[in-house]
């Protein structure tokens, strides 16, 4: 997520104009370069990082406190007041800020007000992390936390010296990845706003989060991990990959390596549901850093031929029921006869021998590695259920 003052100039390049930001007490949070009409209120604000008790309750009174929307604000010649615009920034209904703009030479238009609104989701969130943030700013808190998914030691000693992780407790990492592959900035502010609420529900477990470009990052202490709480909280359909845990802070890059792999390997297997462990992922935990093209070469010929894909699901099912003809044909609804028959023929065009063990593992390692590969999409008839 972007920090302050970065959204805050972005947004007076845009409108040519400048701004400030406050906090809900009206303290100064952020400003752009004051290259427009300035008043004493807008100079003295910059100086001592609020305004006077008087100004703050004439603003008061013209309700920016109530206000939900956009609001002007009129002059004040007494006070060195020029009229404004006032941008309310609100997270789930809690007043967190206001944004400023002098509303003279020339004045806002609606169309440069609808564009200072549109800002205020990002401002809000940034707002938001910032009152969550344990003895750092939020920008250091992500620098920090960035630098630990890394494996960089001293970013965990950066968070626990500032007490925003206890110094003894172990970690665990999830990952939560949108279905949609398309990653775009609504993306992060939906992941942003997501893992935001889950740290103010889950903040006895110390949570941390990151957002990055596809996918949002959340570390707590213990060894539990949060599934449905994340899935609550972000709303959109998503993947959770759950990393294991590690005994101490400066060894969650482990956990996020784990939970990265997980939130694909649930991607490429629906059967295991919405979110996975990797400590209970079995044969796929094994075989993540197996490159895809290391399969059985008789098998090569199946996958390439989509007619061959009712084959492949046999033989998959026959394997995971080790070889037990009577439960696969039970699962398949296939009579005993027809089932023998697609083996046969798995057989010949993979050239294989099943009734060797050696080759029966290969086929079916090969099988897990290609769906991992992506190379091997099976129907909902693989599900333990039978119905995905």
């Amino acid at each position: 997520m972007a920090d302050l003052q970065r959204i805050v100039d972005e947004l007076a390049l845009r409108l040519g104009r400048p701004l400030l930001l406050e906090d809900g007490h009206q303290r100064v949070i952020a400003y752009s370069v004051q290259d427009g009409p300035m008043d004493d209120v807008r100079r003295d604000s910059i100086l001592r990082r609020h305004t006077t008790p008087e100004v703050r309750a004439f603003l008061r009174a013209a309700g920016i406190h109530e206000a939900t929307g956009p609001l002007r604000t009129p002059g004040a010649a007494e006070l060195g007041l020029l009229p404004r615009i006032c941008v309310p920034v609100r997270h789930d209904g809690r007043p967190l800020g206001f944004l400023w703009f002098v509303d003279v030479g020339p004045v806002m238009t609606e169309a440069e007000i609808a564009v200072a609104t549109a800002a205020v989701p990002a401002l809000a969130l940034a707002l938001f992390h910032e009152s969550l943030a344990s003895g750092l700013a939020s920008r250091r808190e992500l620098e920090a936390v960035t630098g630990l998914l890394r494996g960089e030691a001293e970013a965990a000693r950066t968070l626990v010296e500032a007490g925003a992780f206890p110094p003894a407790a172990p970690v665990t990492v999830a990952v939560a990845r949108p279905l949609s592959a398309e990653a775009d900035e609504a993306l992060r502010l939906t992941l942003e706003r997501g893992l935001l609420a889950v740290r103010r529900r889950l903040s006895g477990h110390h949570p941390l989060h990151l957002v990055r470009y596809d996918h949002g990052v959340l570390l707590t202490a213990g060894t539990t991990a949060f599934p449905e709480e994340m899935r609550a909280a972000l709303g959109a359909p998503i993947l959770i990959g759950i990393g294991g845990p590690r005994p101490s802070l400066s060894r969650a890059s482990e956990s996020y390596e784990e939970a990265l792999h997980a939130a694909e390997v649930a991607a490429k297997v629906p059967e295991l549901g919405r979110s996975a462990e990797w400590t209970r992922l079995g044969v796929y935990r094994m075989l993540t850093g197996i490159p895809g093209g290391n399969l059985h070469p008789g098998l090569e010929k199946l996958l390439d031929d989509a007619q061959h894909r009712p084959l492949l699901e046999t033989l998959e099912i026959y394997l995971d029921l080790a070889g037990n003809a009577q439960a696969t044909s039970r699962r398949l609804r296939l009579h005993r006869t027809s089932l023998y028959y697609r083996l046969q023929r798995v057989e010949e065009l993979a050239e294989t021998d099943l009734r060797d063990g050696v080759e029966r593992l290969s086929l079916h390692l090969s099988l897990k590695l290609a769906r991992l590969s992506g190379r091997y999409h099976p129907s909902s008839v693989l599900s333990p259920e039978g119905t995905g």
